[in-house]
Formats: C-alpha cells, sequence, structure tokens
C-alpha cells in the first residue's frame, strides 16, 4: 500500500456529439488537497459526477485505496467513504438544520443524538451550527456549513467541493480553509473545483487541468501564477481588460431611498437603498448570495415597480414604468438565471433575441414581428461574443451554460443601453470568454453607458469597477472607490460593517 487513495485510469464518458471525458488519468493521494481546473465544458462535472457514482464510465477504472471501485450509485460511493458538497445546496428551507442533515443520512439517529452530533462536529472543525435553526433563517455560508457537516458526519475518506467559496465573504473563506486544512491533516483527501486561481494556489498540493475533455496538464498550483493557471486551463494567452478612455458624465441613475417587499417568504428585502451611478462609470456591488440581489436587479429593471421617485434616468422619476418602458428609454438588464429569467429555454435564440431587442432594435412594427431583422439580430450577438452554436434557430437550452451567458449578456450590450445592470456576468464562463465579457463591458462604459454589476466574484468588481458597494441583508453599504480597497475592508463592508468600521479598518 501507498499514500495513494484514489486512482483514475483512463476514464472515458461520450455524450451523442461530444466526448466529455476522454481517457482522463490521475491520482490523488491520502491528506492531498487536490485542484481539478478547467474552462466551462472541459469535462469537470461529468467527471465528479463519475467519482461519485451518479454517472457510469463508458471505459477506465478507478481504484480507491488500492481496491477496484465501480460506484453505480451516490449511496454507494458515500459507502466507500466519498462525499460531495455541491455547488448548488439541496436544503429545504421550512425544515430546521437536523432535519436536513437527517435526510441526508441512510440511517439518521435520533434527532437528540443527531443534534448533539452536529454541535460536536460542527464546533471541532470549525463551524458552528445550530440544529434546531431553521434553515430558511440561514445566510448563504451558514447553510454551507449544514451541507459541510453531514458530510462530516459520514466519516469521509474523500470531500469532494465543487465552487464552494462563491457565496462567502472573504472571513469565511478563511474559515473554511482552516477547516478543510485540519480535515487534510487527519488523512482526508480533497478534490477542490473552482475557478478562483488565488484560492487554488493558497490551498491546494498539486492540479490536473482539463481542456475538451483531456487531461492537459498537472501542477504545484503554489508554483504557478493564477494567470500561468488560467493559460494552462484555455490554451492561449490571456488578455487583462483595458479600463482606458472613460471619462464620467452627469449622474444617469439616482436610487433614492429604494424598499422592496421580497416575493420570497425566506428572501431578503430592501431597505432604504441609496445609489447613483454616472455616465462612463462601473458600480460594483457585491455580496454573499441571498441578501436582495435578484431584487435590487428587478427593482433597477421595472420588473417590480416603485414609487416615482425612488429611480431616476437622468433626473426623471422612472421608478412607476414596466420594464418594457424602462427599456425603451435606455434601462435594460441581465438577471443572473440565465436559463429561465434571462432566456426561455425552448425558444430558439432568434426568439430569444427578440423577446429583449423587439423595442430598441425596431424588431416589430404595427403588432408585426420581424423575422429577417430577429434573426440578423440574433446572428450578430452570436458572432461578436464567439457564442459557440450550429446557430440561431437553435433552442437556448442547448447551449452551455458558458455561451448562453455569452448571448444573453452580448443581447444586452449590443442593444446600447444607456444604464446596464447584470448579476453575475461571467458566472460559469471559461477565463478567456470572462476577460471578453469584461472587456466589452468596460467599452460600453466607454462610450457613456452607466453599468451595475452585482457578482460575488470579488477579483471581477476589483478588475473593473470605479466603486464598490456590498449587499448584506436588504441594505447597502456607501460606495467606495475600488483603489485602494483591502480584502478586509471589503469583507467587513459584506458583513454589513458600518462605514465608521470600515474606514477605521483603513487607518
Amino acid at each position: 500500500m501507498t499514500d495513494e487513495l484514489l486512482s483514475i485510469e483512463g476514464l472515458t464518458k461520450a455524450y451523442p456529439g461530444v466526448v466529455a471525458n476522454d481517457t482522463v488519468s490521475f491520482t490523488i493521494g491520502q491528506g492531498e488537497v487536490h485542484a481539478l481546473l478547467g474552462e466551462n465544458g472541459a469535462g469537470k462535472s461529468t467527471l465528479v459526477k463519475m467519482i461519485y457514482g451518479l454517472v457510469r464510465p463508458d471505459a477506465g477504472k478507478m481504484r480507491l485505496r488500492g481496491e477496484s471501485f465501480e460506484p453505480n450509485s451516490p449511496n454507494a460511493a458515500r459507502q466507500s467513504g466519498i462525499a460531495m458538497v455541491f455547488q448548488h445546496f439541496s436544503l429545504f428551507e421550512a425544515l430546521d438544520v437536523a432535519e436536513n442533515v437527517a435526510l441526508g443520512m441512510e440511517n439518521p439517529p435520533p434527532q437528540r443524538e443527531l443534534a448533539r452530533r452536529i454541535r460536536e462536529v460542527s464546533e471541532t472543525y470549525g463551524l458552528p451550527l445550530d440544529p434546531a435553526r431553521l434553515v430558511g433563517d440561514l445566510s448563504a455560508g451558514e447553510r454551507q456549513r449544514v451541507e459541510i457537516i453531514r458530510c462530516l458526519l459520514q466519516d469521509p475518506k474523500l470531500l469532494i467541493m465543487d465552487e464552494p467559496t462563491s457565496v462567502l465573504t472573504p472571513q469565511e473563506v478563511d474559515i473554511l480553509f482552516e477547516t478543510l486544512r485540519k480535515l487534510s491533516s487527519e488523512g482526508t483527501a480533497i478534490l477542490y473545483i473552482s475557478h478562483k486561481l488565488e484560492e487554488i494556489r493558497t490551498l491546494c498540493d498539486a492540479a490536473t487541468i482539463l481542456r475538451l475533455g483531456k487531461v492537459v496538464g498537472s501542477c504545484n498550483p503554489r508554483e504557478k501564477s493564477a494567470r500561468e493557471l488560467a493559460e494552462m486551463m484555455v490554451g492561449t494567452t490571456l488578455h487583462t481588460p483595458d479600463r482606458t478612455g472613460r471619462t464620467m458624465g452627469e449622474v444617469a441613475l439616482d436610487v433614492i431611498g429604494l424598499s422592496v417587499k421580497s416575493s420570497n417568504p425566506f428572501g431578503t428585502s430592501l431597505r432604504n437603498i441609496h445609489l447613483e451611478v454616472h455616465q462612463g462609470e462601473v458600480l460594483g456591488i457585491g455580496g454573499v448570495a441571498g441578501n436582495g440581489q435578484e431584487d435590487l436587479l428587478a427593482a433597477i429593471s421595472g420588473e417590480v415597480t416603485t414609487a416615482p421617485d425612488a429611480i431616476k434616468l437622468r433626473g426623471q422619476p422612472v421608478g412607476h414604468l414596466g420594464p418594457n418602458d424602462r427599456r425603451k428609454i435606455g434601462i435594460l438588464a441581465a438577471p443572473e438565471d440565465r436559463l429561465g429569467h434571462a432566456a426561455a429555454p425552448d425558444m430558439s435564440l432568434t426568439e430569444n433575441a427578440l423577446m429583449t431587442g423587439a423595442i430598441r432594435q425596431g424588431l416589430s412594427s404595427n403588432g408585426f414581428l420581424n423575422w429577417p431583422a430577429s434573426r440578423k439580430f440574433a446572428d450578430e450577438i452570436i458572432k461578436s461574443f464567439d457564442v459557440r452554436t450550429p446557430g440561431a434557430s437553435h433552442a437556448a437550452r442547448s447551449l452551455s451554460g458558458g455561451n448562453l451567458q455569452k448571448f444573453v449578456i452580448g443581447r444586452e450590450i449590443l442593444q446600447k443601453p444607456d444604464v446596464l445592470v447584470v448579476n453575475q456576468p461571467t458566472w460559469g464562463v471559461d477565463a478567456s470568454a470572462a476577460a471578453a465579457i469584461r472587456q466589452a463591458l468596460l467599452d460600453l462604459a466607454a462610450a457613456g453607458a452607466a453599468i451595475i454589476v452585482i457578482s460575488q466574484d470579488l477579483d471581477e468588481l476589483m478588475e473593473i469597477a470605479d466603486k464598490f458597494a456590498a449587499l448584506n441583508e436588504g441594505r447597502l453599504t456607501a460606495p467606495r472607490p475600488t483603489k485602494g480597497l483591502t480584502i478586509d475592508q471589503i469583507g467587513m463592508m459584506m458583513g454589513g460593517a458600518h462605514d465608521m468600521e470600515v474606514a477605521h479598518v483603513a487607518d
């Protein structure tokens, strides 16, 4: 026996028209924190699904602790010591922590015993959790703790984590990393998937890089720069977005005392939001998921109407206008949920281009739809934003997540809005496409548009935003210039610190 925990040898999985994994081979050692890197569509999800028993490989084999490992279900994988924390949580908001944990166990103990074990494990690993609290009342970071504790109660030998820090503040990331290092020191291996390359360099002992389903490299990420890792992933040189050529103009969008009650009973209502964005300016808004981001976008886009004076465009009240009327005067939006909210899954790309572009692109007249012009607009989006698709006649759901994201963002940018608000503009997009989207947003600002970028990717906001504000429990901190902001200051803002406390950190 060696220190090798999991050996993957020649794993292959094909679907109609695509080979998701092509003879993938690598090993994970006991106690090793191993990064799995790759751009959108590289095959990471398929690979971990095979390890976790959700997908059966077409060829190849796995060995766990030297023995043949062929899980035919997640239950079989868990019985063998494999646990997984998914990117999207599978929790019931109306149940408490202990009840949610019990649902993920094959033979849960009595509730009192389970509650005792949850407290014990959560305190041992620095993730304090009250088993009696309703999940609907927990923050995104606390919900992630529920998922992690549920895994740790299984005493895993390998813990798979998919984008685990996307919902955390910088301070919560530090706590999570301490937990993972403790697990690693005790012999638990961790397979870590993330697009945040500086975190990979900080945490991981080794990295395997996938591209188009194949292993294209491996390295010690601590010996590489984030740029080098990104370029290994995409196979090309990355270009830093150009922020030059912009001048600030007059206030384009003014939000004054905006309060909106959330339609979700466990959602976060907006409370007394104040912000202004100038022509040519990019305002970045950070915050962990579930703090009112979608409600803010809905209020600015007109999906939710407010008092007229709560939102002003170039000094004119627009809070009472619906989304079509706001589009007509230049306020456009791209929501986070690309498949279902930003795009209709079963409609073609041409139809999706028509839905939001009809007014500003002149795609309809006197009740008649101009299909040739609509197809031309869809083709322009596909070409300008390198959307990988056989053509505009294909349904939105046929695109990969990253390509649909490029289509949705491109559709709004090409309409030349006066104000554009986007939520998670590069979510699920590979490094080169993300850089292209960020540059397109900067170019739009350089043309005089006011841009609001809502994102959980702090590196993204620091790269393109002129000012930064944070949403916490439905309240927005006062915007501050991004230049000179520290991670500690940003973390405090995301945690709801008052301006005086943030200012004190800067002293």
